[in-house]
């Protein structure tokens, strides 16, 4: 996540900030159900104390508002292992109403009504993963609705494992897929959805996304951060075919859903 940008802040900071930006066309609509293969994982900095302001805020306005311009808030979380960490999931159906979605949230008027207070708890905004499903077997599965706000419903834990690959991701992809997600589903761990970096631009230039990196990213569902400890052991077993295509360690996200988080 780089602070290069100086004033890179929140959802999105400079995106709607200027007056002067052109009006979008209104875009399609489309429901906010179905495959999402386009998927943008986000992780905020956040600074002290004030990632459950984000979430609130997030939570009250920011996930129903967004699917009503045809995008999918898959999943909220606060990391684990990082106390001013929030980590989000955004799908989309493909890129074009990716770039729909994002101009008709970001130019309209609810944004523009909370972006000073989002922008507020966030110190970097900018480490995003923008991903693509390799196959159809891999995207999320529909989940069920999301709570409501003020409705408790238990969760587990969410794992991302993202593993950076010293070269393109498809050799890697045909051993994973073939190999290893087999000896993830018997370790206990059988992977939700698995994504590679999307090849084509990023197509909302606005929001800056980490490009060039090559990357194969898995999610899994355990029932706590103990059951996931236990397990460790095995999966990381289960993940030694690919080995030879490492450039160095996996990265791993361990993730509490928040409240409303429909992917829990």
């Amino acid at each position: 996540m780089s602070k290069s940008n100086g004033a890179a802040r929140g959802l999105v900071l400079a995106a709607v900030m200027g007056a002067a930006a052109p009006a979008p066309a209104q875009p399609q609509r489309i429901a906010p159900d179905g495959a999402f293969p386009i998927v943008e994982l986000r992780q905020y900095t956040l600074h002290d104390g004030k990632r459950d302001t984000l979430i609130e805020l997030f939570e009250r306005e920011f996930v129903e508002s967004q699917e009503a311009d045809g995008m999918k808030v898959i999943g909220t979380f606060r990391d684990l292992d990082r106390p001013n960490r929030f980590v989000w999931l955004r799908g989309f159906t493909d890129m074009d109403s990716r770039a729909a979605g994002l101009n008709a949230f970001y130019f309209g008027p609810l944004w523009k009504a909370h972006r000073d207070a989002a922008n507020a708890t966030i110190e970097d905004s900018d480490n995003v993963l923008l991903l693509h499903a390799p196959v159809t077997s891999a995207v999320f599965k529909p989940q069920p609705l999301r709570p409501g706000l003020d409705e408790g419903r238990p969760a587990g834990l969410i794992v991302a494992t993202i593993y950076y690959l010293n070269g393109p991701p498809d050799s890697a992809l045909a051993v994973f897929e073939k190999q290893v997600v087999p000896g993830l589903g018997k370790a206990g761990a059988p992977p939700l959805a698995w994504f590679v970096p999307e090849t084509a631009a990023n197509n909302f230039r606005r929001l800056p996304v980490r490009e060039g990196e090559q990357v194969l990213v898995w999610f899994a569902r355990l029932s706590s951060a103990g059951d996931y400890a236990k397990r460790k052991a095995a999966l990381d077993e289960a993940a030694r075919p690919l080995a030879p295509f490492l450039a160095r360690a996996p990265e791993v996200l361990r993730l509490a859903p928040t409240a409303r988080s429909e992917l829990r």
